[in-house]
């Protein structure tokens, strides 16, 4: 319990500390991240915790690729460049470790991390989608403060929350 308490004061404070937003912004990386930590921390199933894996390499990826467009960094296949050495930076140690490929962590076949991190990366893709639609369907602006942060970062904590009840 004390757990639980010490990351849900951390994650509330977490959520004051953003400046300023890009394509992904700061605070989605921080909240995301804070996320993952939080899940693998309290003993969460790889398949819930590795839903955060996806998102958070999703807001990654979008970051570093916006970070390329305000320096003016360009070069052939930039972003597939730049989505797989993520996914390859995160994946490739898990895999050598051990922690991806064992036999009893499987869920519908498939190792539980590598499905987790697929579904996360789905959903907040798709979650990221429906921030840009709902604001260019009101002129521009979103319809609620922090709009950019929410959308992605409760799409994860609904379908943890859903793969959660499926596998218990």
């Amino acid at each position: 319990m004390k757990k639980f308490y010490l990351a849900s004061v951390l994650t509330f404070l977490g959520l004051f500390s953003g400046q300023f937003a890009y394509a992904i912004c700061p605070l989605c990386v921080v909240a995301i991240g804070a996320g993952l930590g939080l899940s693998r921390w309290l003993g969460v199933d790889d398949l819930v915790s590795s839903v955060w894996i996806g998102g958070l390499l999703v807001a990654l990826i979008g970051w570093t690729i916006d970070w390329f467009n305000r320096k003016n960094i360009h070069f052939m296949f930039r972003n597939a460049v730049t989505a797989l050495a993520y996914y390859l930076l995160v994946l490739l140690p898990l895999y050598y470790g051990h922690i991806i490929g064992h036999p009893l962590n499987k869920f519908w076949g498939v190792d539980k991390i590598i499905l987790g991190t697929i579904i996360g990366t789905i959903i907040t893709i798709l979650a990221i989608v429906l921030h840009f639609w709902m604001k260019k369907n009101n002129g521009g602006k979103v319809y609620f403060p922090y709009q950019k942060v929410v959308i992605p970062v409760a799409s994860l904590i609904i379908t943890s929350l859903i793969i959660y009840f499926l596998i218990k």
